[in-house]
């Protein structure tokens, strides 16, 4: 891989953070080059349990159309080894049932799907293909405390065991190229200013969102329905959201969320009690009959970090920000593992451009281009909703326009496929925003009439 600086192959680089995003990356970055080394924190579990470090693992993680295909690409017959350990495949909307705006959604065939499996699950299955790679090697129980070099260019960082008995003295790990991967608690702003360079600027947006897991076994009964999965989406009205889905053995995965100052709670019953503040008591009837199998684990750190390293200042060749590291989502849009494949692809396309020479800024930008989608949608959607703070919430005329051109599609996706295809397909990161303003669906945003949903939850498929 060339550099700007070294205009020599890449010897060894390394990667910090163990997870989705930083397995793969070391895969991108192993066809490059001669060794790869992934350093993660936490002691890695050898199954597919969650790891400690992973406050959200708990939580429900989906996978997206847009990071099946990246995956796919970057690991091939990937989905196909997920389906097969039993990872269930949700279609949609086929396969839920969802309100959105005021209304149901028709339960017409589906355009498009989604994996709804544990996340540990996912993860150790990337874990088992990358590290299959001898060119890479997993250092764990190791933290990374700063980096080695300049302003002008990283060459290595600086680490250091942990655990019971370890050398707590930290050593130098030279590397040629140094991706940060260690998600959005990243300290690498001061490990920058440690060299005497410039940390990101932050774009940040916050909701106060917050939200609660719980798994339950439903009762033979207590789905009375064949769809397999809820979803209650809230807006900036109606500010109560809530998730059932399946986990594939058995078990339902159920999450409840709410702005700030109407958290969900975490002890039991108290829930339960919550679910009833959704618009429609579906939910709350289901968990009246489900038997509760987890405790309740709660998660409130869901804002938007978005770290411009795209902007001038003054930072080192050889290092990159990646996955959450670079640009962090409101969780609860369910794009995180997806974007961190889509952003690995990026990498992928960036390093074997044959016209460019993949400079560290060059290749940094194209990373942030590939979150761009999911950040427009996510803050996009965050900006609207009563209370939010941080400098990326304000709003000027163009967000005003492309507000009132959603506010208008979104009505008619519930009932219209002409726009509720694409509105899922560019959800799902599996197809470009641009495909929401094609002529078929300009004219049916601006002209069409708004076909009604379901005033009751769809709880038979029609179709």
């Amino acid at each position: 891989m060339a550099d700007e600086l070294g205009r020599r192959a890449t010897r060894h680089a390394v990667v910090i953070g163990g997870s989705l995003a930083g397995l793969l990356t070391a895969r991108v970055l192993a066809e490059h080059a001669e060794k790869v080394t992934v350093v993660e924190r936490d002691r890695i579990p050898e199954g597919p349990e969650a790891r400690s470090g992973v406050p959200q693992a708990r939580h429900l993680h989906v996978l997206i159309s847009g990071g099946q295909r990246a995956l796919d690409e970057l690991l091939p017959g990937f989905t196909d080894e997920l389906r097969e350990l039993g990872a269930p495949k949700v279609g949609s909307p086929r396969d839920m049932l969802q309100w959105q705006g005021g209304t149901w959604f028709r339960r017409s065939e589906e355009s498009a799907f989604f994996f709804s499996g544990p996340r540990a699950q996912l993860e150790w299955l990337v874990r088992q293909r990358v590290l299959a790679d001898p060119r890479i090697q997993l250092v764990d129980g190791t933290e990374t405390v700063g980096l080695v070099g300049d302003s002008t260019r990283v060459r290595g960082i600086r680490v250091r065991e942990r655990g019971a008995g370890a050398d707590k003295e930290p050593r130098t790990l030279a590397a040629d190229l140094v991706v940060d991967a260690s998600g959005r608690s990243t300290k690498a702003a001061d490990w920058l200013s440690g060299i005497g360079a410039e940390a990101a600027h932050e774009e940040t947006l916050d909701t106060g969102l917050a939200y609660s897991t719980r798994v339950y076994r439903f009762a033979e009964d207590g789905l009375d329905t064949d769809a397999i999965g809820c979803n209650i989406v809230p807006n900036p009205g109606q500010r109560y959201g809530g998730v059932v889905l399946p986990l594939g053995d058995g078990r339902h995965i159920v999450t409840l969320s709410g702005l700030r100052g109407e958290k969900p709670p975490t002890e039991d019953g108290a829930f339960e009690e919550y679910a009833k503040r959704l618009p429609h008591s579906l939910v709350s009837d289901w968990l009246d009959r489900a038997e509760p199998v987890s405790p309740v684990y709660g998660f409130r750190n869901t804002s938007n970090i978005r770290r411009r390293y795209d902007r001038p200042g003054r930072r080192p060749a050889g290092f990159l920000a990646t996955g959450d590291a670079l640009c962090a989502f409101n969780p609860v849009y369910g794009q995180g593992m997806a974007v961190a494949a889509i952003t690995a692809v990026a990498l992928r396309r960036a390093l074997a451009d044959r016209k460019r020479t993949p400079s560290t800024r060059r290749v940094q930008r194209a990373l942030l281009d590939a979150s761009r989608q999911a950040w427009d949608i996510s803050a996009g959607a965050d900006k609207k909703m009563p209370g939010a703070t941080g400098d990326a919430a304000r709003t000027g005329l163009r967000d005003k326009v492309a507000g009132w051109y959603l506010a208008r599609l979104q009505v008619r996706a519930a009932g219209d496929p002409v726009v509720g295809t694409p509105f899922r397909e560019a959800t799902m990161l599996a197809a470009p925003m641009s495909t929401l303003f094609a002529p078929a669906v300009l004219r049916a945003v601006l002209f069409g009439p708004v076909t009604p949903g379901p005033v009751e939850p769809p709880l038979r498929r029609t179709v």
